[in-house]
């Protein structure tokens, strides 16, 4: 299955995606209590879908990573189809993307302008 493909009340949706960005999390009251969501864009080749975290599913992916979401459901919220993980739903890790360091670079005479001195 494809972004493209998800619609709202679809259950059991299972996509391989790419993590674009991940919103800070904030406390949100729900039917059973005070939550905390966060929520995140993913992608694929079709286009892009928020996906809803919830608690413990927060901190498992950052932007980047390639997952699996497994057994999600979509509903629409406000104008907009969201996805959101129930009881058996899962987020599996396929890839995290290394941070690059950001040492700068040092100043100076590089190995290869020394060698054309020579």
């Amino acid at each position: 299955m494809q972004i493209k493909d998800v619609e709202p009340g679809m259950s059991n949706v299972t996509l391989t995606v790419r993590v674009v960005s991940v919103n800070r999390p904030r406390k949100v009251s729900t039917k059973y209590g005070e939550a905390t969501v966060a929520k995140a864009v993913v992608k694929d080749d079709t286009g892009s879908i928020t996906l809803n975290l919830w608690r413990d599913q927060i901190n498992l992916v950052k932007p980047g990573d390639v997952i699996r979401i497994e057994n999600a459901y979509a509903k629409e919220f406000r104008g907009e189809v969201e996805l959101n993980l129930g009881r058996n739903g899962r987020i599996v890790l396929l890839k995290r993307e290394e941070q690059e360091s950001e040492e700068e670079p040092e100043e100076g005479i590089s190995e290869e302008e020394e060698e054309l001195e020579e």
